[in-house]
């Protein structure tokens, strides 16, 4: 039997609001406070393969990014680092999570349109107070269904939700901007993967384009979502 579209998950940072911009802002005043210690090729290298090694201790999203930037300038400065210095990458890290909500375009528009059809969900990873302020300050969360908040993006975690949801995997749909997270996991379960590119992609969620797989559709932005989900609502 087909499996109708009865579910539209999105993905919440770089997919409804802005999030990746505000790690290069941290990331490129973190260079300045270090340029005496490390070049800014070499730092942002060192940097990101203490995020590497952190994700399965820290998890994703502002503190571990906070904790390996600290981790990064011992390490860089031979435990030598500043008291100072210290102190104002933690101020950085509290700046970005006060930092208020900037919704993409197309965003508030599309909910409303697929609102009357679908069953709508956000499906988000990250630390959980964070990920809760956010979808508190963005005015969205009572416009979905559920928000699901993980602590990483798995098949397993996927079909969990969706089971919870009673959305077969075959009935649904996730859209994101990372193909990693995203896409290629909900592919993987039978499911639609929806791609919206966005400009600045953290280098740990690249992966190649499943462009070849027969449920996989990009988008360039969510101004167009309204009308692809309709036109896949029945097989």
């Amino acid at each position: 039997m087909p499996h109708h579209l009865t579910t539209i998950a999105f993905d919440a940072d770089d997919t409804l609001w802005q999030n990746e911009c505000f790690f290069r802002i941290t990331q490129d005043r973190f260079a300045e406070l270090l340029a005496d210690h490390a070049g800014r090729d070499h730092l942002n290298e060192r940097l990101l393969a203490a995020e590497r090694r952190n994700l399965g201790r820290y998890g994703f999203g502002i503190k571990g990014f906070v904790l390996s930037m600290i981790e990064t300038a011992i390490e860089v400065t031979d435990d030598r680092v500043p008291a100072q210095v210290i102190r104002e990458i933690i101020e950085a890290g509290h700046e970005m999570l006060r930092h208020p909500i900037d919704l993409l375009p197309g965003v508030e528009s599309a909910i409303a349109a697929l609102a009357p059809d679908f069953r709508l969900l956000v499906i988000t990873k990250g630390d959980l107070l964070d990920q809760e302020r956010k979808v508190a300050q963005s005015g969205l969360g009572d416009l979905f269904d559920g928000i699901e908040i993980v602590s990483d993006k798995t098949p397993a975690a996927y079909a969990a939700i969706f089971a919870r949801h009673d959305t077969p995997c075959e009935s649904a749909m996730m859209i994101g901007n990372s193909l990693k997270s995203d896409v290629i996991p909900v592919l993987t379960l039978g499911g639609w993967g929806v791609h919206v590119p966005h400009g600045v992609t953290w280098a740990l969620e690249h992966a190649e384009t499943p462009a070849d797989h027969p449920r996989f559709r990009e988008v360039e932005s969510l101004e167009r979502i309204a009308e692809l989900c309709l036109r896949l609502r029945d097989p």
